[in-house]
């Protein structure tokens, strides 16, 4: 449920300013432009080449983008639907939780066999898993660090699912993704007094709207029963996920698509040897009654598990093959097709309320894509729309002003003689 986006950027060494200086004409006045025109058509041709590639580039980019965006839409509403269909037979969802984050562990080698296929560089395991541990420090993956920067995220990352699941026990998918979604609006809360990023106002609105779509949302059913509950455990849900998000960036700054694939697998690892004592203490204590396991739901379970994994994998792949936003629509997607299931599929009806607190909160949420700049954006926008206006307008008045002109000359005998 929990990803981080990054993206590894790379620069490379200036030229020489001697080179980019212009050089002066030394042709005969009557040889002036002659190797000009000559290297013209080549010229207009690389670069007519150049926009074409770019252009063509882009449009892979998004093509591709909007594949990642339905892959990823419908692999999050697959496994919210999957949560629902496992609670029907079996209802543990810390059992659920510690099972799907131990498949974590599965990130790396996904990683490592995809780079050995479409990269000719060839290094062995350890070798790719001991670059991938700089994201650690410089001296690597040690059990210190693998106490101290793993356990915290582990931690969030499994409240965070915990939560997610238990409020689906509470409210539907639609309801639960909806809520899900304030975590962006948490996101920019606290990177903003954390991490003191750039103060928005359009974000604060945003902020603000989603706000007010959860407290819709708690009031639907009145503030008692199993709707406030379910509010309450999908709002700690996206908050833990923003709280995971905020310190990623504090601490461990960017990091490439490697270095990813090797944090998550390490907490899955960790997942599997510090956490599963509480799915024990829990089974004992009967609070969560799994009977035998020939008995447990493998076929739900494994599924859930496996589409897990698969948005996960898509979700910090799909920012390196394509926009960041997109990847952020994929997931605000997910709100329309849980609602279209619960709809066909489980014939649930959504209130006015419910509806109108659900469009709120994505609203809020588009909101909170739009780049730091987009102010500035729109304005030069709808300035240069201006300026083309006026000139046009310009224009066309002095198009009457002349045929205004020529007329009065030809009514006084004026003859006008075009100029060679």
């Amino acid at each position: 449920m929990i990803s981080r986006e990054s993206v590894a950027e790379g620069g490379g060494d200036p030229q020489p300013s001697g080179l980019l200086e212009p050089v002066k004409n030394t042709h005969l006045p009557g040889e002036e432009g002659s190797d000009s025109h000559a290297e013209t058509p080549g010229s207009e041709a690389s670069v007519e080449s150049k926009a074409y590639q770019t252009c063509a580039s882009t449009v892979l980019k998004v093509l591709g983008g909007l594949l990642v965006v339905l892959c990823i839409s419908s692999s999050w509403v697959g496994t919210t639907q999957v949560v629902k269909l496992t609670f029907q037979s079996f209802s543990c969802p810390f059992f659920v939780s510690w099972f799907s984050s131990n498949w974590n562990i599965l990130f790396f080698p996904i990683y490592y066999s995809t780079t050995m296929v479409t990269t000719r560089e060839k290094q062995s395991p350890i070798q790719k898993f001991r670059e991938c541990s700089r994201l650690f420090g410089e001296d690597g993956m040690t059990l210190k660090i693998f106490l101290k920067r793993t356990a915290p995220f582990s931690i969030l990352w499994t409240l965070t699912n915990y939560l997610y699941l238990l409020a689906l026990r509470k409210l539907t998918a639609t309801d639960v993704s909806a809520l899900y979604c304030c975590h962006k609006a948490f996101v920019f809360l606290l990177s903003w007094i954390v991490l003191k990023d750039r103060f928005m106002g359009v974000r604060i609105v945003a902020a603000i709207m989603a706000i007010t779509g959860i407290v819709m949302m708690a009031y639907a059913d009145g503030f008692h029963g199993d709707s406030f509950v379910g509010v309450a455990l999908a709002v700690g849900s996206a908050s833990t996920s923003a709280l995971y998000k905020v310190l990623f960036k504090m601490f461990l700054g960017s990091a490439n698509l490697g270095e990813v694939a090797h944090f998550l697998s390490t907490m899955g690892f960790f997942n599997l040897i510090f956490i599963s004592c509480v799915p024990l203490i829990l089974y004992f204590t009967k609070v969560e009654h799994w009977g035998s396991f020939s008995s447990l739901p493998w076929g739900y379970l494994c599924g859930l598990a496996g589409l897990w994994l698969v948005f996960n994998i898509l979700v910090n792949v799909g920012v390196v093959l394509t926009y960041p936003i997109l990847i952020s629509i994929g997931t605000l997607l997910s709100v329309p097709g849980n609602a279209a299931v619960d709809v066909l599929k489980h014939e649930v009806i959504f209130s006015v309320v419910r509806l109108a607190a659900t469009c709120i909160i994505c609203l809020g949420f588009l909101l909170l894509l739009l780049p730091e700049e987009w102010d500035s954006v729109t304005l030069r926008f709808l300035a240069n729309i201006a300026e083309k206006k006026s000139d046009q307008d310009h224009g066309e008045e002095l198009t009457e002003s002349s045929v205004h002109t020529r007329s009065r000359s030809r009514a006084n005998g004026a003859v006008s003689i075009p100029l060679a």
